[in-house]
């Protein structure tokens, strides 16, 4: 429901709405000292979470110390209730995605749209600044002049790389319908300035066609179509075949096969554009010709693990059929066995499995199942970013799973309790009599999350440092009442480990 009150800030005030989402709210509105014309973004939450506040003082953070014409200028960063208050400049534009709506973007319309915005992205990209939502929304355009302008830096990073860690699709950085791989965490990848021109190819795909490359009501069924599937191809008769091309090219699945800076893109576009308009149509030619990085980068890929990967994600095919299945990777520190491991996110993603991790420490072998303890405090994460209807399904299965036990479990993975609740007391017992029950306990509660509609891939790293507890526990879920659906994946240093130690495969399961 659009919210119409009126809203004062410090000498700012409010006169209409122009968006409105679960967490922001943005107004037109006035300088009352001087009449100005102002754009007024306020939080949506009436108590913002830590996340929330940090992202809201990052936009303002960024965009006041750029000196780009094209970008939105921020005048203040105002405490407003129990959050933030933006105030920006107005320049009477609308979002693309409105322009669009409104006038539907031609090919003649496209050109300079899609050279503003690469012109853009090359100024962000010298100042070493990562958008990560590039979309039509945060694209102005005023319908008169046809000025470009970026917005909204919530999520922008001022680092040349960063890596993402593994999240419920729901509370992934950036936009589901326009994230490129590697940002959602599921590619072993790093996110660099090359993400942005995935999401610029999204959004030129959707100018050109009117519609998203990729459609769907499940956020899972996005990522994996952004990680494996190739796109429709344009066929629209009105977009020349090379413009189609640049597009496919600024989506490619990993980012060496991407444009590698937006000089070399606005090159082509340039290019394309000057043909189009003298002849009506495009010759071919070789992409990407004036395309030079002005950074060094080394391509993100494994080099001679190509039989162990394999061999890895040959497992979580026979997991994904129904078995249970062990694998450990031996290796001396940092020789990459975390690397290997990573690259099973791919295939989970596709079955809609839930990966997992946790790892043992040296100065806590003290600590009984603490590995263990880490990764489900993980997946109980994963779990809350869910929608409130799949909360309410898990919240059923793992009490039907734990009877009157679940305080058992609440105790060593607080977490849980957001799920199902304040659980009873439970009777307490002593030496092997509790130690047997956990296991047990733990072991239905692994049950819940091995299914066909989600296999669990559990990655259990320094397994040298692990507890007598925990390799028990090991031993009870490969024993002899398989659960099916479970990947475990053990990692140790094999020159830290002595010959009868218990992690070494030989002797695991004696």
């Amino acid at each position: 429901m659009i919210e119409t009150k009126t809203v004062k800030v410090a000498n700012y005030q409010t006169l209409e709405l122009i968006h409105q989402s679960e967490r922001t709210l943005v107004y037109r509105g006035m300088n009352l000292e001087n009449g100005q014309p102002v754009v007024i973004k306020l939080m949506g939450n009436e108590y913002p979470s830590f996340n929330e506040l940090v992202q809201f003082r990052n936009q303002y953070a960024i965009a006041k110390n750029l000196d780009i014409p094209s970008i939105v200028k921020p005048y203040s960063l105002l405490r407003y209730n129990n959050g933030y208050a933006l105030i920006m400049e107005d320049i009477g534009a609308i979002s693309l995605a409105e322009y669009q709506r409104q006038f539907s973007v031609s090919v003649e319309q496209f050109w300079a749209i899609a050279l503003s915005i690469a012109e853009i992205l090359h100024h962000l990209h010298q100042n070493y600044i990562i958008h990560k939502d590039i979309k039509p929304a945060n694209i102005l355009i005023h319908p008169e002049t046809k000025q470009v302008k970026l917005i909204d830096f919530s999520i922008s990073s001022l680092l040349p790389k960063e890596r993402t860690s593994l999240q419920t699709p729901n509370v992934l950085e950036g936009t589901l319908a326009y994230i490129s791989p590697e940002q959602t965490g599921r590619m072993n990848r790093g996110i660099d300035y090359r993400s942005d021109f995935y999401s610029l190819g999204v959004t030129f795909y959707e100018l050109l066609t009117g519609k998203l490359p990729f459609e769907s009501e499940d956020p899972l069924e996005l990522v994996h179509a952004h990680i494996v599937k190739t796109p429709p191809l344009i066929c629209d008769v009105q977009v020349p075949k090379l413009l189609a091309d640049i597009v496919m090219k600024l989506m490619a699945k990993n980012a060496e096969q991407r444009y590698q800076s937006a000089l070399g893109l606005k090159h082509d576009l340039e290019k394309c554009w000057v043909e189009y308009e003298e002849t009506g149509k495009i010759e071919p030619f070789v992409l990407g010709e004036r395309d030079l990085c002005d950074r060094f980068l080394i391509p993100e890929k494994l080099y001679g693990r190509e039989k162990e990967v394999q061999t890895l994600l040959d497992a979580f095919e026979r997991v994904a059929a129904g078995q249970t299945e062990m694998m450990l990777v031996a290796g001396f520190s940092g020789i990459g066995k975390t690397a290997v491991v990573n690259e099973v996110h791919k295939p989970i993603t596709r079955q809609k499995g839930y990966f997992i991790k946790g790892k043992f420490d040296q100065l806590n072998r003290n600590i009984p199942f603490s590995a263990f303890v880490q990764a489900f405090r993980d997946l109980m994460g994963q779990l809350l970013g869910e929608s409130d209807a799949q909360l309410q399904e898990w919240k059923a299965k793992i009490l039907e799973a734990l009877g009157e036990n679940g305080q058992i479990l609440i105790e060593v993975i607080p977490e849980l309790q957001s799920i199902i609740g304040q659980q009873p007391p439970v009777s307490e017992l002593s030496g092997s009599a509790a130690q047997n029950r956990f296991n047990l306990l733990f072991e239905k509660f692994i049950v819940v999350f091995t299914t066909i509609e989600h296999p669990l891939t559990l990655f259990l790293d320094d397994l040298q440092w692990a507890d007598s507890a925990s390799l028990n526990l090991l031993k009870v879920l490969m024993g002899e009442n398989q659960t099916g659906y479970l990947l475990l994946l053990g990692a140790y240093r094999d020159n830290e480990v002595f010959p009868a130690h218990p992690s070494i495969p030989s002797n695991f399961m004696k």
